[in-house]
């Protein structure tokens, strides 16, 4: 098969760290975890079947129970998740690949069937929807206003569920700050309510993502951490106001660290807060771009737009669920595997989840792509 040149397989490098190519497999809540969170021999499959990437984000894991959002949800704060997720990074390791794990706390998106416990937040506002429990659909609750205990205890538990991701054997960790979850409900007008040093103007908004955050690089190592936002994203009734001065002063705050990056979720580089971010930060920029179309050319156009504004590497969802050897496929400029029902996304099995087929070895000439968008002959 003819192979084609694209910076997006180039290769790259983040502090401490050597990638073959700029793809990232961005992380993607699967639901194929033990009930108590443990990761399973089937998921070891999933992401070695993906090693290609330059990296791989593994799915969103808590760093404590009460930071579950729904069932079958991944966690990282007991032996038994340490010892589930060194299986995942070691046949991750043996296929070449490379991982990062990505540490979410749901804030008031969980439910005490789900986790038995009531969820905490930046105030008591609930999520506007109901949420999936093991029971079926519910009602979300009023979530427990965090007290300032609540908050240190919640900082050294990410911090502590870092130090278990590297030994479970990840290179590195994701903070996640985004899609609506615990720490973005920090960062927005509408779910953080506080009148003291965590409310109210952006200064204070910002301090809970860079406490976990600085909190976590002092545990492991600057280099070793990344952080995912998702600016002006509104995912589970999120209003965060002051979009363009939040994360330009998250990024000053932060940019002096050392992380290993900073991951801007749903990136779009005609927008003023992405080029605000891009020119705050001094680091790697991961750049997750919003598709139009789930296609070879598509994938490639839209990566190569943010790797000309300024990103370095480029982390992409939902073409890795249905195209494991992803990276091949680009490389060759050929079709991509049409997903399957969203139905197979979030529920347990290898349907709809290892069972994707990898590249035929001799496609028809007619099926490959060349990376300008047009047919070759």
């Amino acid at each position: 098969m003819t192979q084609h040149t694209t910076a997006l397989l180039e290769p790259a490098r983040l502090p401490g760290l050597d990638l073959p190519n700029r793809l990232v497999m961005a992380p993607l809540t699967r639901n194929r975890a033990e009930a108590d969170g443990t990761p399973t021999p089937l998921m070891a499959t999933y992401y070695a079947q993906r090693a290609s990437a330059g990296l791989i984000i593994a799915e969103a894991a808590t760093p404590n129970a009460v930071g579950q959002t729904y069932p079958n949800i991944t966690a990282v704060h007991s032996p038994a998740h340490v010892a589930g997720w060194r299986q995942v990074t070691d046949a991750v390791r043996e296929a070449g690949g490379r991982m990062f794990l990505q540490l979410q706390h749901g804030g008031r998106v969980g439910h005490p069937a789900t986790s038995g416990l009531t969820p905490v937040a930046p105030s008591p506002v609930p999520l506007p929807e109901t949420i999936f429990t093991p029971e079926g659909h519910q009602p979300a609750p009023v979530p427990r206003e965090m007290t300032a205990e609540d908050i240190r205890t919640t900082v050294a538990d990410f911090a502590k569920a870092a130090r278990n991701a590297l030994d479970a054997g990840f290179e590195g960790v994701e903070v996640h700050s985004a899609n609506g979850h615990l720490l973005h409900q920090f960062l927005a007008r509408n779910t953080n309510l506080r009148t003291d040093g965590y409310g109210g103007p952006v200064a204070a908004r910002i301090r809970f993502t860079a406490e976990v955050t600085e909190a976590v690089a002092a545990e492991i190592g600057a280099e070793r951490v990344g952080l995912r936002v998702s600016p002006g994203n509104t995912v589970n009734g999120i209003d965060e106001g002051e979009t363009e001065e939040l994360y330009p002063a998250l990024a000053e705050r932060l940019g002096g660290l050392g992380l290993a990056y900073l991951h801007l979720g749903y990136a779009d580089p005609e927008t003023p807060v992405y080029r605000k971010v891009r020119a705050a930060w001094p680091g790697v920029i991961v750049a997750n771009p919003v598709l139009k179309e789930i296609s070879t050319d598509g994938v490639l156009r839209a990566s190569e737009e943010l790797l000309a504004a300024g990103a370095d590497l480029i982390a992409l969802g939902r073409p890795f669920l249905a195209n494991p050897d992803l990276v091949t496929r680009l490389r060759h400029g050929a079709p991509l595997n049409e997903m399957r029902d969203r139905y197979f996304m979030y529920v347990g099995g290898a349907t709809g989840y290892t069972d994707y087929p990898a590249l035929d070895a001799q496609p028809s000439s007619d099926s490959i792509v060349a990376l300008d968008g047009d047919r070759v002959a």
